[in-house]
């Protein structure tokens, strides 16, 4: 009886996934990205709300609240509901998708879509809860929990279903996933909660110590973007920076090189090669022997920090490969997986917890 059951749901959700535009996300702490299927990417925006203060009334979303960090009036309130990967605050969240979904699900608003969620390799069936939970009070029909690296494998196009051994690095805003991949699953892993919203922090942190300058966390990001860098680079750089002067109280522009900016991020990097390192010495033999020629992947907007990729590869002896794309690697991978209907539901069994 139960298989009969089973033969009509998936009869059933066929039907209604021929006139569903199925959707994939990334949801991430930085930024949050939708695949739509037979449409690609149609939306890249920040992970942020902001609310009326004392209230749930969302007054932005995305793109728009973010314009507004660090510049609003005190009776709003702008919120970030991703920390380290995961979700911070169930209810803005909630609004958070319901608002994306909406927007890339525009021309099919009478039927729920199915959905692909990218979460990190580390986190705990609570926080997978969470995930699933907010993902069906937003409008989905049946909601898929994949883990990072490997939407960022597949979405990167490497071989993962063969029986070789494949490295990722997936570096984002509030974590950083790396995976040793084979014969479609993580035979290795380890999520680390540290991305590009540290090495932001880090930098504040030292404009502060070293200037008595306080800078936003926009400007912050805006250094790292446009001088920061993990290896010595052939010309150094340099820009002005403005901020508050912590001792006067006044405004303040200085100028700042790229060996300050590389000496503040000196921390976070450090770590996430440790880290590396660390699931490298776990690799069994064999995966270890195909990385010497296959090298590893770099995916995730921390992959775009000059010289990363420089620097990774004379820690580890291995030849390290910036994705082509690698802010979209995840989100193109979730929706790869949608075309894989099977693949993906292993993954879901994999992932299965008790409701």
């Amino acid at each position: 009886m139960k298989k009969v059951f089973n033969i009509i749901k998936d009869v059933y959700y066929s039907l209604v996934g021929f006139f569903s535009n199925d959707i994939g996300i990334d949801l991430g702490t930085a930024n949050t990205l939708v695949y739509v299927k037979n449409h690609g990417i149609v939306l890249c925006e920040p992970s942020v709300v902001t609310i009326q203060k004392g209230t749930s009334k969302v007054l932005a979303v995305g793109e728009e609240a973010k314009r507004m960090l660090g510049r609003t009036p005190g009776s709003i309130v702008p919120i970030k509901p991703m920390k380290d990967g995961v979700i911070a605050d169930f209810e803005i969240s909630e609004s958070m998708l319901r608002y994306f979904i909406r927007k890339a699900h525009k021309s099919r608003t009478f039927i729920r879509p199915c959905i692909v969620v990218a979460i990190p390799s580390g986190i705990t069936e609570v926080e997978k809860r969470a995930v699933k939970d907010s993902a069906e009070h937003a409008g989905a029909r049946q909601v898929y929990l994949v883990e990072q690296p490997l939407a960022a494998a597949i979405g990167t196009g490497l071989p993962i279903q063969e029986p070789t051994g494949n490295m990722i690095v997936d570096i984002g805003g509030g974590t950083t996933e790396i995976a040793i991949i084979s014969l479609g699953g993580i035979v290795c892993a380890k999520s680390l909660r540290i991305g590009g919203n540290e090495m932001d922090d880090s930098i504040v942190n030292h404009l502060k110590k070293v200037y008595n300058l306080m800078i936003g966390e926009r400007t912050a990001e805006e250094i790292k973007i446009r001088i920061g860098s993990a290896y010595p680079l052939d010309e150094e750089l340099s820009m002005d920076v403005k901020g508050r002067d912590l001792v006067a109280g006044l405004p303040k522009t200085l100028t700042i090189t790229s060996e300050e900016v590389r000496e503040a991020l000196s921390e976070p990097i450090a770590l996430i090669i440790e880290s590396v390192r660390q699931t490298l010495e776990k690799t069994p033999p064999e995966l270890s022997a195909d990385l010497v020629d296959r090298g590893l992947i770099l995916a995730g907007g921390g992959a775009l920090l000059r010289n990363l990729d420089k620097l990774l590869a004379e820690e580890t002896g291995l030849p390290v490969t910036v994705a082509d794309d690698p802010l979209t690697a995840v989100c193109l991978g979730t929706g790869k997986m949608l075309d894989e209907i099977k693949y993906l539901k292993k993954i879901a069994e994999i992932n299965r917890y008790e409701t």
